[in-house]
């Protein structure tokens, strides 16, 4: 019976996505970053609109960012496609990931995760503001991806993280000698607090940190991947 109320409550926390029929090329390019948190196909088939409106494949990198791309919105949301060859006339066809942006967004780092099986669009995104004022040098964020509440803790700083939501986290400032912190995650089960991260991490006011929280098949419990972002962001020409 544990284990089976384990399994339940590791279930991933899918949130809708948004579609748009119509390409529309926007006066503006928004500037993204990616990372696909997909164990099966680790580097994906998945395309983006580049500057020109042209779909361009996103080569992404494993557990990290890639470098700074160019992307045009398309209704006011960002789009990927599944193929190159878009079929002007249908491309909803060819969607495969679509998510509306907020309101004089420039910058955003983009979490891409599969849907379940059969599911259509068959990916999500999910946007995290990438600007030097919306994520500043020295803080992290926390993104969780399960259906529960876990907690993070680092230094001074002791949060809960609400399902599915994404979490600020300032900068850690109780640090020893080598800037470095104990940091630990803990989700509930049967009542009690139980560990599934611990580690030792250095915190630099130069570093910023996305760590995201996720199952993975088979899993009995939650996993954490974490982005270190050392790359200074560009701006849109």
């Amino acid at each position: 019976m544990i284990l089976k109320h384990c399994l339940c409550v590791l279930t991933v926390l899918w949130l809708p996505a948004t579609v748009h029929a119509k390409p529309g090329k926007a006066k503006v390019p928004l500037q993204i970053r990616a990372v696909l948190l997909d164990p099966a196909h680790p580097a994906g088939e998945l395309f983006y609109p580049d500057k020109k409106g042209e779909a361009v494949k996103l080569n992404f990198r494993p557990q990290d960012l890639t470098p700074p791309l160019f992307t045009l919105p398309v209704d006011g949301s960002l789009v990927l496609y599944d193929k190159a060859n878009i079929d002007p006339k249908d491309p909803k066809a060819s969607l495969t990931a679509s998510v509306k942006l907020p309101p004089d967004i420039k910058r955003a780092i983009i979490v891409v995760v599969p849907e379940p099986v059969g599911s259509t669009p068959a990916y999500r995104m999910v946007l995290i503001d990438d600007s030097a004022k919306g994520f500043p040098k020295g803080e992290s964020r926390v993104l969780s991806l399960v259906a529960m509440e876990t907690t993070f803790e680092a230094g001074e700083h002791k949060l809960t993280i609400p399902p599915g939501g994404i979490t600020r986290v300032p900068p850690v400032k109780k640090i020893d000698e080598f800037n470095m912190a104990q940091t630990n995650f803990h989700y509930q089960q049967s009542g009690s607090w139980v560990a599934f991260s611990q580690r030792q991490l250095q915190f630099l006011d130069a570093l910023r940190r996305v760590f995201i929280i996720h199952v993975t098949p088979g899993a009995l419990q939650p996993t954490v991947t974490t982005i270190v972002d050392t790359m200074p962001a560009l701006s849109p020409k």
